[in-house]
């Protein structure tokens, strides 16, 4: 019996669509394409047990947010549906440009978080895991440079992400917990 594939053409429309809405972009202080960091969520998502439509979500968790354009959400819900647009909406820090200020944007998030499902958390987590990951990465080649490029510096980026772990830990258990606690241990540990 030949099992039904995990993901389908919607995949595949949400891979295009979000390389083709992210195209000029790039990983923050760096020449990585910014779509590296979309691609990591989504199979973060699906190594995670993900469905397809968390992995969609993960693909376009950041597109309103970059784009600060509510013909971005309207395009995403039309194509992909209102459970991935829920969920693109509850990863979203702000939907405005210019954004509102940093630590304004990362308390509004946190409670964003508390609020979650369990399908927003996983996309949360994934997102979250690649983006400590990337710093610890940067800050083996960079030193402590690497929290120059961040408007919290050290110590707000850390605390955001151990607000963010005490949701995670009470919303779900799971190696990307584990994994992210792992590594914000370690960053915290650098000297």
């Amino acid at each position: 019996m030949t099992e039904k594939p995990k993901l389908s053409t919607r995949f595949e429309q949400a891979l295009v669509y979000a390389t083709q809405l992210h195209a000029n972009q790039l990983r923050k202080g760096s020449d990585i394409p910014y779509v590296s960091h979309l691609l990591s969520v989504a199979a973060l998502v699906l190594e995670d047990r993900g469905d397809e439509d968390e992995a969609i979500a993960a693909l376009l968790h950041d597109a309103v947010e970059d784009s600060g354009n509510a013909a971005i959400r309207e395009e995403i819900l039309v194509q992909f549906g209102e459970r991935v647009a829920t969920i693109v909406d509850a990863c979203t820090e702000s939907s405005t440009i210019p954004k509102p200020p940093w630590r304004d944007r990362k308390l509004r998030y946190i409670e964003q978080m508390r609020h979650a499902s369990p399908s927003v958390l996983r996309v949360s987590i994934a997102d979250k895991l690649h983006n400590a990951r990337s710093i610890l990465a940067d800050r083996d080649r960079e030193g402590d440079a690497v929290w120059d490029k961040f408007k919290g510096g050290k110590a707000g980026t850390l605390w955001f992400y151990r607000s963010l772990l005490a949701i995670y830990r009470r919303g779900c258990s799971n190696f990307l917990v584990a994994e992210i606690e792992r590594i914000v241990d370690l960053l915290e540990s650098l000297k």
